[in-house]
């Protein structure tokens, strides 16, 4: 299978470059196979941008980084029409949201006007300037972090945005030994950069094709789940409407439970886990590793379940473990 080849070749070079966040690697190729978008939330400094940088550099794509502030402009993300005093005519000059690969950081710190303009993209992949609308390329993925430490000053992302992510992925501190490593990784790029000389280990790894990830959607597509582990993943989500069908205790947990679009990410993401396994069936396993990230932005807790300290990460490990696994 040459396209998974090229991809967890990828998939290494990613490793090779971001030490300590495998989660956070896997979930990047899993959204990028799924074809959606991915929030990351994390403290400073855990190679967030880094990871998609470098996942950008593997691929036959461009890459741009957003640095979302409080006085960004609709404009800024879209492009804009620019007079030209010559002819008396206007040109549209793109924005940075026509390149295939997206950074979208501290995405909370922009007004709402901003992320209207970024939800368009995001859910329509295109964009609309006045009366024209521009497609976006055909590989297009949006990667938003957010700083969880940091809240003064920001703008919380309305439910409606929160739902076009295909996961919200939360990611931790190394531990020690990793972080040894990432020491290491530094000292020999420091390196690298101060000199002239280019060994043949340093030599970046070939560029993977965009046509070889859409055939690689197509694989991850054609993955085999079995008709009752489709009933288990779709019974998952409906507990997060209606929990109190596994417990009174969970009763009044969930005010709000997850979409539809919700069911439509657990089963693209849990075929490219998979997929990524090399493996060509879904397991009920694929399906609770990948359930946290599809989950945990989509429910909406009630008040009591917050006020005795419940949080979506631990109202989705209940309905893990109370719904049946065929």
């Amino acid at each position: 299978m040459p396209n998974l080849k090229a991809v967890l070749n990828l998939k290494q070079h990613v490793q090779n470059h971001i030490i300590g966040q495998e989660k956070l690697v896997d979930r990047l190729l899993i959204a990028l196979l799924a074809d959606g978008h991915l929030l990351v939330e994390g403290a400073p400094g855990l190679a967030k941008t880094k990871a998609i940088k470098v996942l950008s550099d593997g691929i036959e794509s461009n890459f741009h980084r957003i640095q979302f502030t409080p006085d960004l402009l609709p404009a800024d993300l879209t492009g804009t029409e620019v007079y030209r005093p010559q002819d008396g005519s206007f040109v549209f000059q793109q924005g940075p949201l026509f390149h295939n690969l997206i950074l979208a950081d501290e995405i909370n710190r922009a007004p709402a006007k901003v992320q209207s303009a970024l939800l368009e993209a995001m859910a329509e992949r295109q964009i609309t300037v006045g009366k024209i609308t521009y497609q976006l390329p055909e590989l297009f993925m949006v990667m938003a972090t957010q700083n969880p430490i940091e809240q003064e000053g920001t703008y919380p992302l309305p439910e409606a945005q929160l739902d076009r992510f295909l996961m919200h992925v939360s990611i931790g501190y190394p531990d020690a030994e990793a972080e040894k490593q990432i020491l290491q990784l530094v000292r020999n790029e420091a390196r690298e950069q101060t000199t002239s000389v280019i060994h043949a280990a340093n030599i970046s790894t070939e560029k993977v094709q965009q046509q070889s990830i859409f055939d690689a959607r197509a694989e991850v597509l054609d993955v085999y789940m079995d008709d009752n582990l489709e009933q288990y993943l779709l019974q998952l989500v409906l507990a997060t409407r209606n929990p109190g069908m596994y417990g009174d205790d969970l009763a009044n947990w969930s005010l709000y439970g997850a979409s539809p679009r919700a069911s439509i990410a657990l089963d693209r993401c849990a075929r490219a886990h998979a997929w990524l396994d090399q493996r060509d069936f879904v397991s009920p396993d694929d399906i609770q590793a990948i359930a946290f990230d599809v989950l945990r932005h989509r429910v909406i807790l009630s008040y009591e379940a917050e006020a005795d300290g419940i949080t979506p990460d631990s109202f989705i490990h209940e309905l893990i473990t109370r719904v049946a696994v065929p």
